[in-house]
């Protein structure tokens, strides 16, 4: 059995959500932006994606944390990837406004799935843990001028699907079933199972 101790996290990711996720967790943390390929192979499965583009994140990061291994730190890397996925579709982010009324468009008033993967490698050792989580959402129906105020706004344009759950984003989701933080972008009860594995304890 893993002996609890006291572990830097070390996020492979520049994104804010994720970095206020992580910083609620009230343990050390820092952040390392990953430059990990993200290209996907056509035939990927949505699961099969998101596991394989963080563990990219994170086997990037730990390959350049090798000083901070050599030197004994002691930490978990953690890698993070979601996509929205429509009618076995991947969503990612838009590259224009007109793109993102696409995509608005195109999940108005339906349901679609948000996947979102977790790896986390521990910094001594190398062991990797990884794993994944799925959300259903329903989204409400949605006029043309709603669409276009709503990118307006600037929040699609840098998010999966073109919306984003924790802000503006909430007026037009309907409900959802499954687990809130994994359409936020890191979902915290995998991902403390996934440190707890490693000797990291969330509380």
């Amino acid at each position: 059995m893993s002996t609890i101790v006291e572990k830097t996290l070390i996020l492979a990711s520049s994104s804010p959500r994720r970095q206020e996720l992580i910083r609620s967790l009230n343990l050390p943390y820092r952040i390392v932006a990953s430059d990990a390929d993200e290209t996907v192979e056509p035939g990927w499965k949505p699961p099969q994606i998101v596991e394989e583009l963080s563990g990219r994140k994170a086997r990037t990061v730990y390959e350049c944390c090798k000083v901070d291994r050599t030197q004994g730190e002691q930490g978990v890397v953690i890698g993070s990837d979601t996509i929205v996925v429509l009618d076995d579709q991947v969503l990612g982010k838009p590259k224009d406004e007109a793109d993102s009324k696409r995509m608005l468009q195109a999940l108005q008033g339906r349901r679609h799935q948000v996947f979102s993967g977790v790896v986390c490698i521990d910094l001594a050792t190398g062991e990797t843990v990884s794993g994944h989580r799925m959300t259903e959402v329903h989204m409400k129906p949605l006029t043309e001028r709603q669409i276009a105020a709503y990118i307006q706004t600037g929040e699609p344009k840098d998010k999966a699907g073109s919306y984003a759950i924790q802000g503006l984003g909430a007026t037009i989701v309907e409900r959802i079933e499954g687990d809130y933080f994994n359409v936020v972008g890191l979902p915290m009860s995998l991902l403390s199972d996934s440190l707890a594995r490693l000797g990291v304890a969330v509380f």
